[in-house]
C-alpha cells in the first residue's frame, strides 16, 4: 500500500454526514477493545473511515491520530497493574518509534504490491502458531535473545513496517515477545501495545508532516478509541491468555481475508493467473 503524493483535503468534520460520523465513533471504541487484547484495530477503523468518504492517504494519517490515543489508554491501564514498566520500556518504545517514522517517510518509494503479497501468508503462519503452539499462557519462559539485541533488531524493524504499511504489527510484536523475549501472554499484550504507541508516534509525525491527517475526525475517534481501549484492556487483564490467545488467532485470520478480498491483492491475481494457465487448453 505505497503513498506516492498527499492529496488535498476533502473531508472536514462538517463534511461528514451525522450517522457517518456515528459509525466512526462506534468503530474507534470497538476497534480500542480489540486492540487493547490483540491488535488489529486498523482493521476496523480504516474500512470505517474509507467508507466515510475520507481519501485514502488522510485515512492513513487520520488513522495514527485516533491510534495513538488507544495505544497510550490501554499502555497506561497496563502500566497501573505493573505489568509494564514504562521507564524500563522507555528505550524500545524510542526505537519502535524511530522505526516509525523512517517507515511512514520510506512509504512512498516501498512496494506496496510486494507487502501486500506477503502480509497473508505471514498473518496465516502467526495465527496457526498462536492456535498450536502448546503451554501458550501467562507464565515467562525461556529468552531466545537478550532486551538489548530484541531492542536494537526486532523492534525497530516490526516499528518500520507499521509506518509503510501497518496491519498486523501487533500481531508482529506478540510473536517477537513470546517467541524471543520469552513473554507470557499477558505481558506480550501489556508490552506490545507500549511499542506500538512509540511506532504510532513517529508515524504520525512524518503523515501530519506531509499534511495526511484530519485532525477533528482522528481526535473524535481517538476518544472512543480510548475508552474502549480501557474497557478491553481491563478484560484482558481479568481473563489473561484464556482470551487473548483466541482473539489474537481470529483477527489475523480476519485480516487474511480482508486482504484477500481485495480483487488487487497481488497474491489473489498470482493464484488466479496460475490456475487460468492449468487449465484445458492454456
Amino acid at each position: 500500500m505505497a503513498r506516492t503524493s498527499v492529496l488535498p483535503s476533502s473531508s472536514a468534520l462538517s463534511d461528514i454526514a451525522p450517522h457517518l460520523l456515528l459509525l466512526l465513533c462506534l468503530a474507534g471504541f470497538f476497534a480500542g477493545f480489540v486492540d487493547a487484547i490483540a491488535g488489529g484495530g486498523g482493521l476496523i477503523t480504516v474500512p470505517a473511515m474509507l467508507i466515510a468518504g475520507i481519501p485514502p492517504l488522510q485515512t492513513l494519517g487520520t488513522n495514527k491520530v485516533q491510534s495513538v490515543f488507544g495505544a497510550a489508554s490501554a499502555t497506561i491501564a497496563y502500566a497501573r497493574k505493573g505489568h509494564v514498566n514504562l521507564r524500563e520500556q522507555l528505550p524500545m518504545a524510542v526505537m519502535a518509534a524511530m522505526g516509525g517514522a523512517l517507515g511512514a517517510a520510506l512509504a512512498t518509494i516501498v512496494p506496496g504490491d510486494v507487502l501486500r503479497a506477503i502480509m497473508p501468508v505471514l498473518l496465516i503462519a502467526i495465527a496457526l502458531y498462536f492456535a498450536f503452539k502448546p503451554n501458550l499462557n501467562d507464565l515467562d519462559t525461556h529468552r531466545r535473545i537478550t532486551p538489548f539485541v530484541f531492542g536494537m533488531t526486532f523492534v525497530p524493524l516490526i516499528g518500520l513496517y507499521d509506518g509503510v504499511f501497518g496491519p498486523g504489527t501487533g500481531s508482529f510484536f506478540m510473536l517477537s515477545f513470546v517467541t524471543l523475549a520469552g513473554f507470557g501472554m499477558l505481558k506480550a499484550t501489556a508490552h506490545t501495545k507500549l511499542l506500538n504507541l512509540g511506532s504510532n508516534i513517529g508515524a504520525l509525525v512524518v503523515f501530519a508532516s506531509f499534511g495526511a491527517t484530519l485532525w477533528m475526525v482522528g481526535l473524535m475517534m481517538g476518544l472512543c478509541q480510548f475508552l474502549g481501549a480501557q474497557v478491553g484492556s481491563r478484560l484482558a487483564m481479568r481473563t489473561g491468555a484464556k482470551l487473548i490467545k483466541p482473539l489474537l488467532v481470529t483477527v489475523c485470520i480476519a485480516f487474511t481475508i480482508k486482504l484477500l478480498s481485495d480483487p488487487t491483492n497481488p497474491l489473489r491475481l498470482w493464484s488466479l493467473a496460475m490456475a487460468f494457465d492449468y487449465l484445458p487448453g492454456n
